[in-house]
């Protein structure tokens, strides 16, 4: 066990909440989340909702959300290809319509910009079928478009064959729905550790003892919870695997994608545009989005990689970028497509990122209390469509700690 030593100022600086319970609480919170990106910080909002506790949040960096969840597509995904029973499906779901609701009521910038799948061949097609008698099966709004509509309303995409649009697919501004929860949280007396770096977590007879060093110090502080969330993203699975035995063991894949971007006035379609997803691909191919402002980026493609801080954009994989963006915008000025930024995936494995039946790979979202670890709820694998399923994973997590 760790040596309990006097807390330095980034814990005792935590505003105090009277127990509503009783005294007898001995922990220094009620709950530690670990990871400050979108969904850590959602689930730490949520947490801090409850009368009587305490919440802390730790993030290794110097600001929240500057990992995944900065470093995306910042699309507001429809739930379209996770599979019937996945968490991917149901958070996703439930997720996108809490998170049009929060943009709406707090002036969060978003927009229901719509999104076209791509069928160039019949073979596309038929896969795109698929795609929308399973959307119908569970709810989601979806509908082919006359390819002669398609061609009015978008006169610069090229399709062939078929085009699956998806009505309630948006865009979001992530650093300003991050801004909100981080204010949110803290209005709700919730405390925020940045240049915070978790060392070691360790069981208690009752409880949780978090080890970790603040900024540059090497001082090691110590503090102990009653819950703990593991929603570190990238340094979920080693966290993981720091506290479970061995056999529980968990192997991490880091997915990285690079986004490029577009400095020409034209073409500059209004939709967002995917090809048709490639059967056993770790992505959605690399596709057409927007950030708020309409400015065009194309991404991402997969590269594996074993550093998941290796943040640097691939010149090499450019070429191949600009290929299949051609496929269906084949007027773009390949020159005025640059290099602009990447974003690491933490994966759980090589798998489809769209669900095809059972036993074919497909990934979901492990969220989960550890069996024999009284409160300890793991968060690992949450890739896309994490940034959509925030404060859906928020209720979970809730759910799984008081229900």
């Amino acid at each position: 066990m760790f040596a309990r030593i006097a807390k330095p100022q980034w814990i005792l600086k935590r505003s105090i909440r009277e127990f509503a319970s009783s005294a007898s609480r001995s922990a220094d919170f009620t709950h530690v989340v670990i990871g400050a990106g979108a969904v850590g910080l959602a689930v730490a909002r949520k947490l801090a909702e409850r009368d009587g506790t305490s919440t802390l949040l730790i993030e290794r960096h110097g600001a929240v959300g500057t990992e995944t969840s900065s470093r995306n597509s910042e699309v507001i995904h429809a739930g379209i290809y996770y599979g019937p029973t996945s968490l991917k499906t149901k958070l996703c779901i439930k997720g996108k319509q809490m998170l049009y609701d929060l943009c709406e009521e707090q002036n969060i910038p978003y927009r229901n910009a719509k999104k076209w799948v791509l069928a160039q061949n019949a073979e596309q097609h038929e896969s795109l079928i698929g795609t929308h008698d399973f959307a119908k099966s569970i709810g989601v709004p979806i509908h082919f478009i006359p390819l002669s509509e398609a061609h009015a309303r978008e006169p610069d995409v090229r399709v062939e064959e078929a085009v699956l649009e998806s009505p309630t697919t948006g865009i979001v501004d992530s650093h300003a729905y991050m801004s909100y929860l981080e204010s949110d949280f803290r209005s709700k007396g919730g405390d925020l550790a940045c240049h915070t770096r978790v060392e070691s977590v360790a069981p208690l007879e009752s409880g949780w003892q978090i080890a970790a060093k603040n900024g540059s110090s090497l001082e090691v502080t110590t503090i102990t919870a009653e819950t703990i969330i593991n929603s570190a993203g990238l340094a979920a699975v080693p966290i993981s695997n720091s506290i479970l035995p061995e056999s529980r063991y968990v192997k991490p894949y880091y997915a990285k994608g690079s986004y490029y971007s577009y400095n020409a006035p034209t073409p500059r379609p209004m939709t967002l545009v995917y090809p048709a997803p490639t059967t056993g691909a770790a992505g959605l191919g690399t596709h057409l989005t927007m950030d708020i402002t309409g400015a065009i980026r194309f991404g991402p493609d997969v590269e594996w990689v074993n550093d998941p801080t290796d943040l640097s954009v691939n010149e090499s994989r450019l070429p191949a970028a600009l290929d299949e963006i051609e496929t269906y915008l084949p007027s773009i000025r390949r020159e005025k497509v640059q290099l602009d930024y990447s974003g690491i995936r933490p994966k759980l494995g090589k798998g489809g990122a769209v669900w095809k039946g059972d036993g074919d790979g497909f990934l979901d979202f492990i969220i989960r209390k550890e069996e024999g670890y009284e409160g300890f709820v793991n968060l690992l694998g949450i890739e896309s469509p994490g940034l959509t399923s925030s404060l859906a994973i928020a209720d979970m997590v809730d759910e799984l700690l008081y229900r």
